[in-house]
């Protein structure tokens, strides 16, 4: 049974090392998405989020963000995931296998997951809630721009967490 990410309960956000000292984080305010649940079980999804939508409570940060020396959103407006293998791990963790495009790389990442059951709301959709974690490698997916510091080091850090909380809904009627 197909449900859709109900996006003003859905985030998809991120951190990285800037100049070696401090943590910057930002998150992608668009996103559409679907998923396959079958007894109150995820058994698939694709999420597609729209990378002009990034913010980092930087304009200047944003708007670099969106040109072609990192996400190119011109050429490559979207980001997208599709789930190929959803494991369960114990409880409520999972670990989600998937692949993820970023400026037309696609490339596989493995993320840990936490699903909640299904639960009716008030009213009276079901809903299901996807809470997963992993890291990837900015370079991986051309998004290599960077200056070197002075003291050594770089601007901007290659590893990247991710974390997205995403809710999904199968409307009754």
């Amino acid at each position: 049974m197909e449900w859709q990410l109900d996006s003003s309960h859905t985030s998809a956000s991120f951190s990285v090392r800037h100049m070696m000292i401090a943590t910057v984080r930002g998150h992608f305010d668009k996103a559409t998405g679907s998923a396959e649940v079958e007894d109150g079980v995820l058994r698939s999804a694709k999420v597609d989020i729209e990378a002009a939508s990034i913010a980092t409570r930087d304009e200047g940060r944003d708007t670099h963000l969106r040109s072609a020396d990192f996400f190119d959103v011109e050429n490559h407006p979207h980001l997208h995931f599709e789930t190929t293998k959803v494991e369960h791990v114990s409880g409520a963790s999972y670990r989600v296998g998937g692949n993820l495009t970023i400026r037309g790389v696609t490339l596989p990442i493995t993320l840990d997951a936490e699903i909640t059951p299904a639960v009716k709301d008030p009213w009276g959709n079901d809903r299901i809630g996807v809470s997963a974690t992993g890291q990837l490698n900015r370079k991986e997916f051309n998004l290599s721009w960077n200056v070197a510091l002075e003291a050594g080091g770089v601007l901007v850090g290659d590893q990247v967490k991710i974390e997205v909380d995403a809710e999904f809904v199968h409307a009754q009627g």
